[in-house]
């Protein structure tokens, strides 16, 4: 017979990915041989290891002090996922510079396609915030219908992700708001070199072949 001294919360012991077992701690040879400690956290680990010691020792002397820490172990239960997490990040910052790269020059190439075009709204009293907010539209349309392909199809393959997990967070809107707005904005910042440069030159030059 065993006294009780406590229960604890539900904790993830074995596969991140199965539900909680029932569990039971304690210092049992035929239920197994670790012992689990929770430290003053006012005192340092390699004190607390030192008042520790001579207490299992005494207790069970044949067996060897072997000691590992609850949070490292508790680490590599989820070490593919930070792997995967880590490619992710890699791969997601190439793909904001290539995407970068191909909206600059596509940006460029536009405007020389559109030179004459501003050159004339230019000479009719155009604006250079109105020629910036003329050829930025087009690019702001295009990331904009991308969102709303992207968005949803995204959300539903992250829901599918997080069904693996017996816990596991949820996807706030505002996830979802904060990339599309800053996709928007990377994509303002792309073009705008390539449309302001379009926009100051001067319509002599397009015009002088006409």
């Amino acid at each position: 017979m065993y006294n009780i001294i406590g229960v604890v919360k539900n904790v993830v012991m074995t596969s991140p990915f199965e539900p909680v077992k029932p569990i039971m701690y304690g210092f049992l040879k035929e239920y197994g041989s670790v012992l689990q400690i929770r430290t003053n956290p006012k005192l340092s680990m390699s004190a607390a290891l030192a008042k520790i010691k001579p207490v299992y020792d005494k207790y069970d002397p044949e067996s060897p002090f072997d000691y590992h820490f609850v949070d490292a172990e508790f680490g590599k239960k989820f070490a593919t996922e930070e792997r995967v997490g880590k490619l992710a990040g890699v791969f997601t910052v190439l793909a904001i510079l290539i995407s970068s790269l191909g909206l600059f020059g596509m940006a460029a190439f536009v405007a020389e396609q559109r030179k004459k075009e501003i050159g004339v709204r230019k000479v009719l009293g155009a604006s250079v915030v109105g020629l910036w907010r003329l050829l930025s539209t087009e690019f702001v349309v295009l990331v904009f219908i991308s969102l709303l392909i992207a968005i949803p199809l995204s959300n539903y393959f992250m829901k599918q992700w997080l069904l693996h997990y017996t816990y596991r967070v949820p996807l706030p809107w505002w996830i979802f708001a904060i990339t599309g707005v800053g996709a928007i904005l990377l994509t303002l910042a792309t073009v705008s070199w390539q449309t302001i440069k379009a926009s100051l030159a001067n319509p002599v030059n397009s015009l002088k072949s006409e």
